[in-house]
């Protein structure tokens, strides 16, 4: 990737999308340094990593009005826990996207007269922050029951995991329901998928993180996979993934 002058940063809370409400979003991950240093060290410091820890800071244009709203996001998430996706360039599918479990752990709003309204907001991991892409895109509406596209992210390793953040953005119909999915296989045209992650059926925007057991899995392509319920259902969604 080219260097990059910051355009189309996108930014995924949970159930809402605050990308169209952001001008500023900054991600940082950082290990303890626990001194190890011993008559041994020849002189010299040694360290070894403590416990790791991740930072989303956001800010920008403060709105109110639904469940989508930065302001009403803010106030259902804040002191919760749930999947927090950034894309530094753009959320198509494969794009580089950092992903984690995150508390939502304050929000400021409001500031001076005759001002834009802004909002500031942090969360703080609660799992790895995590390298991986975009399965599934925000801008595509899904009114039935299909497959995403196949990303060879690799194989996971013993010890490793799949890590997935679903950001449910919209649901339109009668009765809708969505029920996604995380699926492996050894081939890009997935002719023997197999069910690594299913998220609980969502009815209205929502989100929820997922990841594997721990255990190894060989196989090196992935894709999302959902199940549409409902009359004229319709669903905006996101769905990140990362091994690590």
């Amino acid at each position: 990737m080219a260097k990059t002058i910051l355009t189309d940063v996108r930014l995924f809370a949970v159930g809402a999308d605050l990308t169209g409400n952001s001008n500023k979003v900054e991600l940082s991950g950082e290990f303890e340094e626990k001194d190890t240093t011993n008559y041994g060290s020849a002189g010299w410091k040694e360290v070894l990593a403590g416990l790791g820890s991740a930072e989303i800071n956001g800010e920008g244009q403060w709105e109110a009005g639904d469940a989508t709203k930065v302001d009403d996001a803010s106030w259902a998430q804040l002191g919760g826990l749930g999947p927090w996706t950034v894309c530094p360039t753009a959320a198509t599918v494969g794009a580089l996207a950092y992903l984690t479990r995150a508390l939502r752990c304050s929000y400021t709003f409001l500031g001076e007269v005759g001002e834009v309204a802004p909002w500031q907001a942090k969360a703080t991991s609660h799992w790895p922050l995590v390298r991986g892409q975009i399965a599934h895109p925000p801008g595509t509406a899904r009114t039935a029951t299909g497959t995403g596209t196949a990303l060879q992210l690799g194989a996971v390793a013993a010890g490793q995991r799949m890590y997935a953040g679903l950001h449910v953005l919209s649901a339109a119909g009668t009765t809708p329901s969505i029920t996604c999915r995380v699926e492996s296989d050894d081939n890009a045209g997935f002719s023997s998928p197999t069910t690594r992650l299913t998220f609980a059926a969502a009815t209205a925007p929502s989100g929820e993180p997922l990841r594997t057991d721990g255990t190894a899995i060989t196989d090196n392509y992935w894709r999302a996979a959902w199940t549409i319920s409902g009359t004229s259902p319709s669903f905006m969604f996101a769905l990140s993934l990362g091994i690590r």
